[in-house]
Formats: C-alpha cells, sequence, structure tokens
C-alpha cells in the first residue's frame, strides 16, 4: 500500500544519537547512586521520554531524580552532539527520494523540540524538517507507547492514521504506532528484530527502506 504520510522517529532513525545518549544516561544515573549499564539503557529507556525515565527510577527504588535531572542530562547530551553526532548512513537519501516523489513526511520523537532541533542542526538534517513537521511528546504530555503522539502528528499533517507508515527503531515506538493502528516499519541497527514485535516490515538499513517505500 502507498502510504499518504511516512512519520519517522528521530533518535535512531534520523539521527545516530542512540549510542550517545544511552551511555550518557547510564553514566549519570550510576552517578546518581542508580548502577545503570549501557545495555540496561538501551533496554528500559530507549525511545522513551523524560518522564518515563523518572517514573521507572521511581517505581524501582522509591527514589525521585533530582529536579534538575532534565536540564544536567540535556546539556550533557547537547555538548556530546556537537562532538559526536551524525545523520543515520543513508537517510538523506530517503528524504531526497520522498521529497522528489512528493510523499508528505514529518518527524514524532519523544524527544524534546529543543533536543530535536539541535540533533538536526548538527547532523546536516534541518533543511528536510522545518517547525510544520516537527512533533515531540512534549506536545501532547504522553509518550510512547502511548499512540497520542502519533495520532497528533497525523491529525497536524491531515491524514487518516491508517493511511500513515511510521518508522521507528524501538519496542516502545512500535507499540505506540500498532495502538494508533498505523503501519509501522522496525529498523534493526541497533534493536534486534525479535524485540520489535508488532512492526508490519523489519529493515537494517537506509537502502532497504528506500526500497519498501517505492
Amino acid at each position: 500500500m502507498r502510504h499518504d504520510l511516512i512519520i519517522f522517529d528521530n533518535d535512531g532513525v534520523l539521527v545516530d544519537s542512540e549510542p550517545i545518549s544511552n551511555r550518557l544516561l547510564a553514566a549519570y544515573l550510576t552517578e546518581l547512586g542508580h548502577p545503570t549499564s549501557y545495555e540496561d539503557s538501551i533496554r528500559d529507556y530507549m525511545g522513551s521520554a523524560m518522564h518515563r525515565i523518572h517514573d521507572l527510577v521511581l517505581e524501582r527504588t522509591g527514589q525521585r531524580l533530582p529536579d534538575d535531572f532534565d536540564d544536567v542530562f540535556h546539556a550533557r547530551v547537547f555538548a556530546a552532539f556537537e562532538r559526536e553526532l551524525r545523520p543515520v548512513a543513508g537517510v538523506a537519501g530517503v528524504l531526497e527520494k520522498l521529497t522528489a516523489d512528493g510523499v508528505p513526511y514529518c518527524v514524532a520523537s519523544s524527544g524534546s523540540h529543543e533536543r530535536i532541533r539541535v540533533g538536526h542542526w548538527v547532523a546536516g538534517l534541518d533543511r528536510w524538517f522545518e517547525e510544520s513537521r516537527i512533533f515531540s511528546a512534549q506536545d501532547v504530555g504522553r509518550g510512547k507507547p502511548a499512540p497520542d503522539l502519533f495520532l497528533y502528528a497525523a491529525q497536524r499533517m491531515g491524514v487518516a492514521p491508517e493511511r500513515c507508515l511510521v518508522v521507528e527503531d524501538s519496542p516502545l515506538g512500535v507499540r505506540a504506532a500498532v495502538a494508533a493502528e498505523m503501519d509501522v516499519y522496525g529498523f534493526t541497527a541497533m534493536t534486534p528484530a525479535e524485540r520489535l514485535t508488532g512492526a508490519t516490515q523489519l529493515f537494517s538499513s537506509m537502502g532497504e527502506l528506500a526500497d519498501l517505500l517505492i
């Protein structure tokens, strides 16, 4: 089926930020007395909005994270982005193809608007995403796996959910897309295929995705 809107996740799909973010998140949580490995962070927090990190730590330990946790974490992430962040290999070609074919697309991310913007600017993807194409969990209050963000993006872009395709790399994101009753292609570059249960299709490179979008 040809879809009327392609909704991209951001971290790990457009920008190669997941290794950076999860390394820093694991280190910061450990520093605060909540021992967390990089693998733990990928398993538990990849694709999460910030509120889910707070909720899980409180649920598991009975302790709240510091009031300035988000600000400190994002400052560390943005500094690392400026040194290390790159676009996901091949994603510019996919965006060029969609533009040439006249297929609408947008980004719907658990990250904040600031995080999305900083990442796109550093990775050189900002020219593809004007403000009207950017949606954040900040806009809806509940992040993935709730379907709210994807439904909001579809509504703002004027496309029925059943005509949308989501491109995701996290189990939480796939669950959110399924809950929104949208097709979802699961990117297996960082996440084992068996963890992306419910995906309509799986792909391991942006070259494969370009072929799937024909």
